[in-house]
Protein backbone atom coordinates (compact mmCIF):
# COMPACT_ATOMS: atom_id res chain seq x y z
CA UNK A 1 0.00 0.00 0.00
CA UNK A 2 1.01 3.19 -1.17
CA UNK A 3 2.30 6.16 1.50
CA UNK A 4 0.39 9.13 1.23
CA UNK A 5 2.44 12.53 2.44
CA UNK A 6 0.93 15.83 3.32
CA UNK A 7 1.36 19.38 1.63
CA UNK A 8 3.78 20.37 4.45
CA UNK A 9 5.72 17.53 4.61
CA UNK A 10 7.02 17.66 1.15
CA UNK A 11 7.43 21.07 1.08
CA UNK A 12 9.87 20.70 4.37
CA UNK A 13 11.80 18.21 2.39
CA UNK A 14 12.11 20.22 -0.66
CA UNK A 15 13.53 23.28 0.86
CA UNK A 16 16.13 20.85 3.15
CA UNK A 17 17.09 19.62 -0.76
CA UNK A 18 17.06 23.49 -1.66
CA UNK A 19 18.88 24.85 1.41
CA UNK A 20 21.17 22.19 2.45
CA UNK A 21 23.97 19.71 1.11
CA UNK A 22 21.76 16.36 1.61
CA UNK A 23 20.50 14.76 -1.55
CA UNK A 24 17.91 12.93 -2.83
CA UNK A 25 19.37 9.47 -1.45
CA UNK A 26 20.46 11.21 2.42
CA UNK A 27 17.06 12.95 2.27
CA UNK A 28 14.50 9.83 1.83
CA UNK A 29 16.49 7.90 4.71
CA UNK A 30 16.70 10.93 7.06
CA UNK A 31 12.61 11.38 6.69
CA UNK A 32 11.48 7.88 6.11
CA UNK A 33 10.66 8.27 2.22
CA UNK A 34 9.87 5.58 0.38
CA UNK A 35 11.93 6.45 -2.32
CA UNK A 36 14.09 8.62 -3.16
CA UNK A 37 12.40 9.60 -7.22
CA UNK A 38 9.40 10.85 -4.90
CA UNK A 39 11.84 13.50 -3.19
CA UNK A 40 13.29 14.30 -7.06
CA UNK A 41 9.25 14.47 -8.26
CA UNK A 42 8.52 16.81 -5.37
CA UNK A 43 11.70 19.44 -6.45
CA UNK A 44 10.61 19.00 -9.84
CA UNK A 45 7.08 19.95 -9.33
CA UNK A 46 8.24 22.55 -6.94
CA UNK A 47 10.63 24.35 -9.32
CA UNK A 48 8.20 23.96 -12.09
CA UNK A 49 4.64 25.07 -10.41
CA UNK A 50 5.73 26.58 -7.16
CA UNK A 51 3.77 25.57 -4.13
CA UNK A 52 1.40 24.23 -5.91
CA UNK A 53 2.48 21.50 -7.41
CA UNK A 54 3.21 20.16 -4.21
CA UNK A 55 -0.61 19.78 -3.37
CA UNK A 56 -2.33 16.96 -3.83
CA UNK A 57 -5.03 16.61 -7.31
CA UNK A 58 -8.68 16.10 -6.04
CA UNK A 59 -9.60 14.84 -10.07
CA UNK A 60 -7.34 12.98 -12.35
CA UNK A 61 -6.66 14.08 -15.09
CA UNK A 62 -7.83 12.77 -18.74
CA UNK A 63 -5.40 13.28 -21.57
CA UNK A 64 -7.33 12.87 -25.56
CA UNK A 65 -5.76 10.44 -27.66
CA UNK A 66 -4.17 13.31 -29.88
CA UNK A 67 -1.98 14.38 -26.91
CA UNK A 68 -0.82 11.15 -26.04
CA UNK A 69 0.48 10.64 -29.34
CA UNK A 70 2.19 14.23 -29.33
CA UNK A 71 3.68 13.35 -26.09
CA UNK A 72 5.31 10.20 -27.41
CA UNK A 73 6.19 11.23 -30.77
CA UNK A 74 7.71 14.05 -28.93
CA UNK A 75 9.88 11.80 -26.79
CA UNK A 76 10.98 9.83 -29.94
CA UNK A 77 11.81 12.28 -31.44
CA UNK A 78 13.85 14.58 -29.32
CA UNK A 79 15.22 11.24 -27.29
CA UNK A 80 14.21 13.70 -24.02
CA UNK A 81 13.68 12.04 -20.50
CA UNK A 82 10.17 11.51 -19.34
CA UNK A 83 10.54 14.02 -16.81
CA UNK A 84 11.82 16.44 -19.51
CA UNK A 85 8.59 15.65 -22.02
CA UNK A 86 6.49 15.77 -18.66
CA UNK A 87 7.52 19.29 -17.85
CA UNK A 88 7.53 20.41 -22.14
CA UNK A 89 3.99 19.43 -21.80
CA UNK A 90 3.04 20.00 -18.24
CA UNK A 91 2.41 16.87 -17.40
CA UNK A 92 2.33 15.97 -13.74
CA UNK A 93 3.72 12.63 -12.92
CA UNK A 94 6.29 11.35 -15.44
CA UNK A 95 5.45 7.96 -15.02
CA UNK A 96 2.21 8.43 -16.72
CA UNK A 97 3.84 9.00 -19.82
CA UNK A 98 5.89 5.63 -19.36
CA UNK A 99 2.22 3.99 -18.58
CA UNK A 100 1.12 5.21 -22.20
CA UNK A 101 4.26 4.18 -23.81
CA UNK A 102 3.75 0.61 -22.73
CA UNK A 103 0.46 0.75 -23.87
CA UNK A 104 0.99 2.22 -27.50
CA UNK A 105 3.51 -0.92 -27.18
CA UNK A 106 1.30 -3.43 -26.08
CA UNK A 107 -1.48 -2.76 -28.99
CA UNK A 108 -1.05 0.68 -30.70
CA UNK A 109 -3.17 3.57 -30.29
CA UNK A 110 -6.62 1.38 -29.84
CA UNK A 111 -4.89 0.60 -26.34
CA UNK A 112 -3.65 3.66 -25.47
CA UNK A 113 -7.22 5.18 -26.12
CA UNK A 114 -8.90 2.47 -24.14
CA UNK A 115 -10.25 3.12 -20.36
CA UNK A 116 -8.22 1.15 -18.51
CA UNK A 117 -9.74 -0.49 -15.33
CA UNK A 118 -13.52 -0.50 -13.66
CA UNK A 119 -16.37 2.42 -14.41
CA UNK A 120 -16.80 4.72 -12.27
CA UNK A 121 -20.04 3.70 -9.91
CA UNK A 122 -23.13 5.65 -10.85
CA UNK A 123 -23.23 8.93 -8.59
CA UNK A 124 -26.42 8.90 -6.31
CA UNK A 125 -28.56 11.77 -8.17
CA UNK A 126 -28.14 9.91 -11.70
CA UNK A 127 -29.84 7.69 -10.01
CA UNK A 128 -32.46 9.05 -9.12
CA UNK A 129 -32.77 11.14 -12.23
CA UNK A 130 -32.70 7.44 -14.01
CA UNK A 131 -35.41 6.01 -12.25
CA UNK A 132 -37.79 9.62 -13.66
CA UNK A 133 -36.00 8.82 -17.14
CA UNK A 134 -37.18 5.09 -17.09
CA UNK A 135 -41.27 6.03 -16.45
CA UNK A 136 -40.99 7.79 -19.90
CA UNK A 137 -38.86 4.60 -21.38
CA UNK A 138 -41.67 2.60 -20.12
CA UNK A 139 -44.03 5.37 -22.22
CA UNK A 140 -41.97 4.85 -25.26
CA UNK A 141 -41.90 1.07 -24.93
CA UNK A 142 -45.55 0.92 -24.80
CA UNK A 143 -46.47 3.71 -27.80
CA UNK A 144 -43.85 1.33 -29.65
CA UNK A 145 -45.64 -2.22 -28.92
CA UNK A 146 -49.55 0.06 -29.78
CA UNK A 147 -47.67 0.88 -32.73
CA UNK A 148 -46.85 -2.23 -33.69
CA UNK A 149 -50.22 -3.84 -32.93
CA UNK A 150 -51.79 -0.88 -34.68
CA UNK A 151 -49.82 -1.59 -38.22
CA UNK A 152 -50.86 -4.62 -37.51
CA UNK A 153 -54.55 -4.04 -37.11
CA UNK A 154 -53.97 -2.15 -39.97
CA UNK A 155 -52.26 -4.50 -42.46
CA UNK A 156 -54.86 -7.22 -41.77
CA UNK A 157 -57.77 -4.52 -42.51
CA UNK A 158 -56.22 -4.04 -45.92
CA UNK A 159 -56.18 -7.05 -46.61
CA UNK A 160 -59.46 -8.05 -45.82
CA UNK A 161 -60.92 -5.07 -47.86
CA UNK A 162 -58.71 -6.69 -50.95
CA UNK A 163 -60.74 -9.66 -50.50
CA UNK A 164 -64.02 -8.59 -50.34
CA UNK A 165 -63.22 -5.89 -53.48
CA UNK A 166 -62.44 -9.22 -54.94
CA UNK A 167 -65.46 -10.76 -54.16
CA UNK A 168 -67.76 -7.57 -55.12
CA UNK A 169 -65.99 -7.44 -58.57
CA UNK A 170 -67.00 -11.69 -59.55
CA UNK A 171 -70.43 -10.30 -58.31
CA UNK A 172 -69.99 -12.63 -54.74
CA UNK A 173 -71.93 -10.95 -51.62
CA UNK A 174 -69.87 -10.07 -48.47
CA UNK A 175 -69.88 -14.04 -46.46
CA UNK A 176 -70.15 -11.32 -43.30
CA UNK A 177 -73.80 -10.61 -44.76
CA UNK A 178 -75.04 -13.73 -44.93
CA UNK A 179 -74.40 -14.66 -41.78
CA UNK A 180 -76.10 -11.39 -40.55
CA UNK A 181 -79.12 -12.24 -41.95
CA UNK A 182 -79.62 -15.53 -40.95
Amino acid sequence: MSKTYSYQFKLNIVQAYLDGPLGYHLLAKKYDVSSEQLIQNWVNQYQRYGEAGLKRKKTKKKYRLRFKLNVLKFKLETGASYKETANAFGIGEPSIIANWKRLFMEGGAQRLNKPIGRPPKMPKSSRSSNQKTTQPKQKIDQVARENAQLREENTLLKIELAYLKKLRERGLSDPREDNNQG
